[in-house]
């Protein structure tokens, strides 16, 4: 039985952007673009009994930047959320509940687009960082993977942060972080005002507080898959000790899902090149199908080793 508490068909729309991160090795392009299709090999499509709304292409990705440059592919990375967010209103028109597998964090910018667009929305962010770097706590701006926070809430240039003049997509105070850990983004989140709840001390309650109000139509929910433990899920670019387990992650998503006003989820970062044998990938799906249609909660199985930070 599905805990959605909305009659909203599940719809799996692929956003397999890598745009918004640095190559992981000189001449090498990040293998989150490839996430998609490692979930779609598990099943989860099938699993969900989802309509299938197929796939949004990105722009080229371009590896070459310099401090200074701004934001890495930033032109490419607005064009994307404008597409992103006319597909992602187009799934919502027909009566769908997007659920969109990136892909890289900056495809967050689609759906924050698409929703500031229909009304006041909410932010539900499950993220190991806070992906708050800015020009008021950095020197510059970079990667928009380690951005995309901070661009949904208004702080970036123009172009990113302003389309269609609807600056910010998402206001301070209607989103919360949840489960963010690493020590320099926890300063960066605490100095900001934005709610969050640090580590694996994950309340509902908190979240609840934040997003379901008379004043919002509803949230989104954002899954960076480095949220889990590298113990657990360690293909991500960046593993961060200290995180959820595969039962706290899909208790948190099934907790989120039945609040009132869930309009939409995104999974980003799961790299398929560090999970060579797809047993990463067949976890995330398991997760997904469990929080997402019921039934029970996935086994982690064995232990896996980090890789490190790439």
């Amino acid at each position: 039985m599905t805990r959605i508490t909305t009659d909203a068909k599940l719809t799996i729309l692929d956003a397999p952007s890598n745009l918004g991160l640095r190559p992981p090795a000189p001449g090498v392009s990040p293998g989150c673009y490839k996430a998609p299709w490692a979930l779609r090999n598990a099943g989860l499509v099938e699993r969900l009994g989802a309509a299938d709304a197929g796939v949004l292409v990105p722009p080229r990705y371009v590896a070459t930047w310099e401090p200074g440059d701004g934001v890495r592919n930033g032109p490419a990375i607005a064009a994307y959320a404008r597409a992103l967010a006319d597909r992602v209103a187009g799934i919502r028109a027909s009566g769908g509940f997007p659920v969109l597998l990136g892909g890289d964090c900056s495809i967050l910018l689609g759906p924050a687009l698409a929703l500031r667009e229909a009304g006041r929305y909410g932010l539900a962010y499950l993220d190991a960082h806070a992906d708050f770097r800015h020009l008021g706590n950095s020197p510059h701006v970079g990667s928009a993977a380690g951005e995309d926070l901070a661009l949904v809430t208004g702080r970036g240039d123009d172009y990113l942060t302003d389309i269609g003049g609807l600056r910010p997509y998402v206001r301070d105070e209607d989103a919360i972080v949840l489960g963010v850990r690493d020590e320099e983004d926890l300063r960066d989140i605490a100095d900001s005002g934005l709610a969050y709840v640090p580590g694996n001390d994950i309340s509902l309650k908190r979240a609840e507080e934040v997003l379901v109000r008379d004043d919002l139509d509803g949230f989104w929910i954002h899954v960076d898959a480095d949220v889990l433990d590298p113990s657990v899920l360690s293909a991500v670019d960046s593993p961060t000790p200290g995180g959820l387990d595969a039962a706290q992650l899909t208790e948190l998503l099934r907790g989120l899902l039945a609040l009132p006003g869930a309009a939409g989820l995104e999974v980003t970062i799961l790299d398929p090149d560090l999970d060579p044998d797809g047993s990463q990938a067949a976890l995330l799906a398991d997760i997904l199908v469990s929080a997402l249609a019921g039934g029970p909660v996935p086994d982690q199985g064995k232990i896996l080793r980090p890789q490190g930070d790439i």
